[in-house]
């Protein structure tokens, strides 16, 4: 189970680096010892990502997105005893590894840009965020008498559900945080992906298919594009000045930035009161507190030279942990439980529609372009994986706008992941 723990964080930042080969637990797994189930889940990665870019191979994923590859193989490899289930390393790397992604990933955050998008962009965002912070509860509420009541723990199903919020308004990094956050078990957390993945990508791939109909679907809402075609000159031109060559001291920089940002919010989270409630129990614990502040960090150094490191890839760097996180997530998932509990399922396509109401209505009153109906969609359910996807359909100069939409969805994620935690509490508990 994810757990906020403190001193089973301590004692996995301590054991991980130093850890002498364990005793076997099971002479059938291959693989036992950190450093070489480290070494197997970055191999398994380099590949993925090494097919990705194969002229041939490569058109499975853009089909199937690697994320999925990511959260999978893993999982087949703990199934054939290949690695464990259960390791240090996903411990040390969910506690630390995460809060130092969300930081990097935050850092290229910039408000200035956003503003000038227009407010039609910005009002796109949150209403899909919107249309998810309301859709749980809806979903929970609709499709409760579907769902288990307990997985792992009591109440499981709003935990879960508390993660995929996080994902489908920030990104997989907010999966995890949120996650963890609302004490996610193991085992709802491999339950929880298959809608994940499932709903979203189906989701993700009617925007694809209506992108290229986008002037005919503008026209007939009347909806004004010429913005759009402003973006993709800005943008061309910002991409062209931010990108370089990153040096040495860029790259210790990124990755003392992450780090250090995760070790000062977990003992500053550490040291901060959780805030209980006798009726609804822990409403904001140390581990809330530590990604709250991580995300106020990297919103903050937003605003300094530090966003400069952007360019030299201070967001692939969150990127490469982000991938990392999932496949120590996927490697102690088991998927086959979904067979027990396909009403999860029901409850996603029940969330997705709630939240593509709430775009589409959104939409037609402010008279939005579709392009910002669908990245201001994707930048919440598919985050910096598939917003810069979904943009570049539309046109390949507008990607980075998606991904810079995505970099604010990772903002919004924590803090309106967790107004959505409270209400899907609230639910599953007066229910």
């Amino acid at each position: 189970m994810i757990t906020s723990n403190i001193s089973t964080a301590i004692g996995a930042l301590l054991v991980f680096p130093a850890s002498a080969v364990p005793e076997s637990k099971s002479s059938s797994i291959l693989v036992e010892h950190d450093a070489g189930i480290l070494a197997v889940l970055l191999g398994v990665l380099a590949i993925i990502f090494w097919l990705v870019q194969h002229p041939v191979v490569g058109k499975v994923f853009k089909i199937i997105p690697s994320l999925v590859f990511c959260y999978f193989v893993p999982t087949l490899l703990t199934t054939l005893k290949i690695i464990p289930e259960e390791a240090e390393l996903y411990a040390w790397v969910k506690a630390f590894l995460l809060p130092a992604s969300l930081l990097l990933l935050i850092l290229a955050l910039d408000l200035p840009a956003i503003i000038r998008l227009g407010p039609k962009a910005g009002i796109m965002l949150l209403a899909g965020t919107f249309g998810v912070v309301i859709g749980g509860p809806i979903s929970l509420l609709v499709c409760q008498w579907v769902l288990p009541t307990s997985i792992a723990l009591p109440d499981d199903a709003w935990r879960g559900m508390t993660a995929l919020a996080g994902s489908w308004i920030g990104g997989g990094a907010n999966y995890v945080a949120l996650g963890e956050i609302a004490e996610t078990s193991s085992a709802m957390f491999g339950l929880i992906v298959i809608p994940d993945v499932f709903v979203a990508n189906i989701w993700m791939g009617v925007l694809l298919y209506l992108s290229a109909r986008q002037n005919q679907i503008d026209k007939r809402t009347g909806a004004d594009a010429s913005a759009i075609r402003d973006l993709e000159r800005r943008m061309t031109d910002f991409q062209e000045r931010t990108n370089r060559i990153a040096t040495m001291p860029d790259l210790l920089t990124i990755i003392a930035l992450g780090f250090v940002g995760s070790w000062v919010s977990f003992k500053l989270g550490a040291l901060l009161p959780e805030i209980k409630s006798e009726k609804w129990g822990t409403l904001i614990s140390h581990s809330t507190w530590k990604y709250v502040l991580v995300t106020t960090m990297g919103v903050a150094l937003s605003f300094t030279r530090a966003r400069n490191l952007e360019g030299a890839g201070a967001s692939k760097v969150g990127s490469v942990m982000i991938y990392l996180l999932v496949a120590c997530i996927g490697a102690g998932a088991d998927f086959m439980k979904i067979i027990e509990a396909p009403g999860f399922l029901v409850m996603g396509f029940v969330w997705m529609a709630v939240h593509v109401v709430v775009l589409l209505t959104v939409a037609k009153i402010i008279k939005a372009p579709l392009f910002f109906v669908a990245v201001g969609s994707q930048a919440n359910i598919g985050g910096a994986a598939s917003a810069p996807v979904v943009a570049a359909a539309f046109h390949p100069a507008l990607a980075p706008v998606g991904a810079l939409l995505a970099i604010a969805g990772y903002v919004l994620g924590t803090y309106a992941g967790v107004v959505c935690m409270y209400m899907l509490r609230w639910i599953a508990q007066a229910g």
